[in-house]
């Protein structure tokens, strides 16, 4: 990092599945036209699964904090905190496992930590200026949910309601939901709340200045 530029800020947004921390994500980056900023997606630092066989890639639990590779995302936010480009990796969701390809990854001044475990590693909360835990009922969340993967994933309904039951609810309470302990800001609602998205886009105007 050069000494003319200061540490990029590193904002963290969490919530369950379905919660709206990625609109909230993407409204940051609308509300901040004048500042370079990236969407950091911990989804692509699940785990390397090419030495499983198929059938057993199918069974990841992909709610549980054993399923991503976080030393890697730490690693590499460190590479981007330090003004260094990085190659990050993508996961093919259709072979359940790391995709050969890398996405190249330019530092920017503001880095947007978006998934759903960011703050349960306190590695990865200690590197983040702004926690924010996106907190939207579980009715909410089912339906959205239901509603993204029936039609952009081609599921069915009964498959979403019984991989909700069966492992994103009791891993959302488990793992999730007790991370808000750590946020500095929790927004009701998600994308729809927009005077804490308006407050929070303020408070990091003026750690830019």
């Amino acid at each position: 990092m050069t000494k003319s530029k200061k540490r990029p800020i590193v904002i963290g947004v969490t919530g369950g599945s379905g919660s709206g921390k990625t609109s909230v994500s993407r409204s940051i980056l609308k509300t901040l036209p004048n500042h370079s900023i990236l969407l950091f997606e911990q989804d692509s630092y699940y785990k390397d699964q090419s030495h499983l066989s198929f059938e057993k890639r199918l069974n990841t639990n992909y709610d549980h904090p054993f399923a991503f590779d976080t030393d890697l995302l730490i690693e590499q936010l460190q590479q981007l905190m330090g003004y260094h480009a990085i190659d990050k990796p993508i996961y093919d969701y259709e072979a359940h496992t790391r995709s050969k390809e890398v996405i190249h990854q330019e530092p920017k001044e503001v880095i947007i930590v978006e998934g759903i475990l960011i703050l349960e590693d306190k590695r990865l909360r200690d590197l983040m200026d702004i926690k924010v835990y996106v907190d939207t009922e579980d009715d909410i969340r089912i339906i959205r949910r239901i509603k993204r993967d029936m039609e952009e994933r081609g599921r069915s309904l009964d498959s979403v309601i019984d991989q909700y039951l069966s492992v994103v609810k009791p891993m959302h309470h488990q793992f999730i939901e007790p991370t808000k302990k750590y946020a500095d800001i929790i927004i009701p609602e998600g994308g729809e709340n927009q005077v804490a998205i308006d407050l929070l886009t303020t408070k990091v105007e003026s750690i830019l200045k």
